[in-house]
C-alpha cells in the first residue's frame, strides 16, 4: 500500500485509468465478434456496419494509447480482409 499522498493519489488513478482501458478494449473485441458473426451469416452489408464502428474505436484507442497504433492497424486490416474474402465467396 502507498504511504506518501502522492503515492495514494497515483493508485487512485492508475485504477481509474485501468477500468477505463478495459472497458474500452473489451467493447472493441465485442465489436469484432459482432463483425466475425455477421461474415460467418454471410451478412456481408451488416459486417461492413459493423466494421466501420471496430475502425472508429481501434483508432480511439490508439489515439489515446489504450493499444498501440500497430495493433489498431492490424486489426482493421485483418477484418477487412475477412470481409473482402466473404464478399467475394458469397459474389462468386
Amino acid at each position: 500500500m502507498p504511504h506518501s499522498a502522492s503515492a495514494k493519489k497515483r493508485l487512485r488513478q492508475n485504477i481509474r485509468s485501468r477500468d477505463r482501458n478495459r472497458a474500452t478494449k473489451s467493447a472493441i473485441k465485442s465489436s469484432i465478434r459482432k463483425v466475425l458473426e455477421a461474415i460467418s451469416q454471410q451478412d456481408i452489408p451488416a459486417a461492413r456496419e459493423h466494421f466501420r464502428v471496430v475502425a472508429k474505436k481501434a483508432d480511439r484507442a490508439a489515439s489515446a494509447s489504450t493499444i498501440h497504433r500497430n495493433k489498431a492497424a492490424r486489426i482493421k486490416s485483418r477484418l477487412s480482409a475477412r470481409i473482402l474474402k466473404a464478399a467475394q465467396s458469397s459474389a462468386g
